[in-house]
């Protein structure tokens, strides 16, 4: 098993190396240099009990949100819950429980899976790296630094399709190269 130092240097690698170096998210870099995201490793089986648990973690996160401003973000990272569909089950239960109890507006939740793949592609679209990471993760984000920070940007509903472009233009091989290189952070 993983140690959770190391998993969350394999994160931050991927934050550094994909999410910042290929511009996936254009003002994940800001946070990084503030060094303001804070990283959570949840180690819940993907059983009933363990999403129960794993989605009561993703509560506690947004109450710690809520009274320390200044953490900008939170990545939760669920190494055991490695089933692509069991991972879409517990963010669909994510988003539901988020709403019920207010957070809707307040908070949005970005996914991200080892083996990501959107409904219109096929496994092998490196598109799907655009959401790929080392490790089932949640990305807590505030609504209202996303509304800051797309306001200084121009089309950015464009963003996911540039997104996409890059990807599919760097290639399958280059795409799980950049992910997998990001497993080897901790083995030096």
């Amino acid at each position: 098993m993983v140690s959770d130092d190391r998993l969350i240097a394999q994160i931050r690698e991927w934050v550094l190396s994909v999410v910042i170096g290929d511009n996936f998210c254009p003002f994940a870099r800001k946070e990084m240099e503030n060094d303001n995201i804070r990283y959570r490793v949840l180690r819940n089986q993907p059983d009933d009990k363990g999403l129960e648990e794993g989605l009561m973690a993703l509560m506690a996160e947004c109450k710690t949100l809520d009274d320390k401003p200044d953490i900008e973000t939170t990545l939760l990272v669920y190494p055991e819950i490695d089933d692509f569909h069991d991972f879409l089950g517990l963010l669909e239960m994510a988003n539901q429980l988020m709403a019920s109890q207010d957070y809707e507006g307040i908070y949005q939740l970005a996914s991200f899976h080892p083996d990501y793949c959107f409904a219109d592609t096929t496994e092998d679209d490196p598109a799907n790296y655009t959401n790929r990471s080392p490790y089932p993760t949640l990305h807590l984000i505030r609504e209202a630094s996303i509304e800051r920070a797309l306001s200084g940007i121009e089309n950015p509903g464009r963003i996911p399709e540039r997104n996409i472009r890059h990807a599919r233009a760097a290639g399958l091989a280059a795409m799980q190269a950049k992910l997998n290189a990001c497993l080897k952070k901790g083995d030096d």
